[in-house]
């Protein structure tokens, strides 16, 4: 397909070259009528005597021979490392001594130039499951957030006045380490159904069993007030969750136990990237001048996301849509 600035579509390239063929026309008059060089109107007469109305087609513009194209073997080797060590261009081309450009060029040409279906850590595609049901799995986590002193925190005070605020917290808090104040640390724990990805939260004290197994009863029955029937759970290997009191409160609850492999947190993927959304939308997503006030905001922003924000991996729906015949879900 001629591009939009080209001066000759093919039917006009046949009307040239029957001018000068089937008419006689010399190529510098033909030219001239058609607002193009002599040169470009004898090629294309040339193209009719040999081709025909089949040689007024488009060609591909690829040379016949690119003497300095890219080795089979520098290929091999861009390629290798993008895949096992998920290098950008900068960084290959530093290691093979080729230009960055020759490098994204390769990529492109190997459609691996963007990693956003590349496991990351295993630098193999990623291998997407969804349970079909509501509560067939959920999965559980805990995050962690830095407290907010009063008067703000670094990010948006700067270190200078953050270090500050949380020296004017140490009579409270009587947090030190070394000489530096703490802040504390508030342990978010985070519970999300795999197929809908509704999500529950809690802000908690700390991370070990009681407090984990206390979470659980509480989602469970907070799952249930939405219709939701838990059969299985996953989570991590952390103490919390390999301990007795929460193996015990499983077989109570009817809830099937189920860990992720060691250091293969992929496994666990969905309330990870829960995490991220949720350090991104609320943690961080704007000044608070004080913990409590964005403690505050979170069971609001939980009720955005699971009744209005659009999911992508639900073509655009919030989570609360796939819990079906709810009445009022949407409010």
């Amino acid at each position: 397909m001629s591009h939009a600035n080209a001066a000759l579509t093919p039917r006009a390239r046949l009307r040239l070259a029957r001018l000068i063929v089937d008419d006689h026309w010399s190529c510098s008059a033909a030219a001239a009528m058609f607002m193009v060089s002599p040169k470009t109107a004898a090629k294309w007469a040339h193209r009719y005597r040999d081709e025909g109305v089949a040689g007024m087609t488009d060609r591909s513009s690829r040379p016949h021979h690119s003497p300095t194209k890219t080795s089979p073997h520098l290929v091999q080797a861009i390629v290798r490392l993008r895949w096992r060590e998920r290098l950008g261009p900068v960084q290959i081309g530093g290691q093979l001594g080729v230009p960055a450009s020759t490098v994204h060029a390769v990529l492109v040409r190997c459609h691996i130039n963007r990693l956003s279906h590349i496991d990351r850590v295993s630098g193999e595609p990623i291998r997407r499951y969804e349970h079909d049901r509501p509560g067939a799995l959920i999965h559980v986590d805990v995050t962690k957030f830095g407290n907010i002193p009063d008067g703000g925190g670094w990010r948006y005070v700067g270190k200078q006045q953050g270090d500050k605020n949380k020296r004017a917290m140490v009579p409270t808090t009587g947090r030190t380490t070394q000489g530096n104040p703490k802040g504390g640390t508030a342990f978010v724990h985070t519970v999300i159904d795999d197929h809908s990805r509704v999500a529950y939260a809690e802000i908690c004290t700390d991370e070990k069993a009681d407090t984990a197994v206390a979470v659980l009863r509480r989602a469970v029955a907070w799952y249930a007030d939405h219709g939701v029937t838990v059969q299985r759970v996953l989570s991590d290997n952390g103490s919390c969750y390999r301990s007795f009191a929460w193996r015990d409160t499983c077989n109570e609850l009817s809830i099937t136990h189920k860990r992720t492999r060691p250091y293969r947190p992929q496994t666990n993927g969905k309330i990870e990237r829960f995490h991220r959304t949720l350090a991104n939308g609320w943690a961080y997503r704007r000044f608070y001048n004080s913990e409590t006030e964005r403690r505050a905001e979170l069971p609001g922003w939980l009720h955005i996301y699971n009744h209005h924000r659009a999911h992508s991996a639900l073509g655009g729906q919030p989570p609360i849509t796939r819990l079906t015949n709810l009445p009022g879900h949407h409010s």
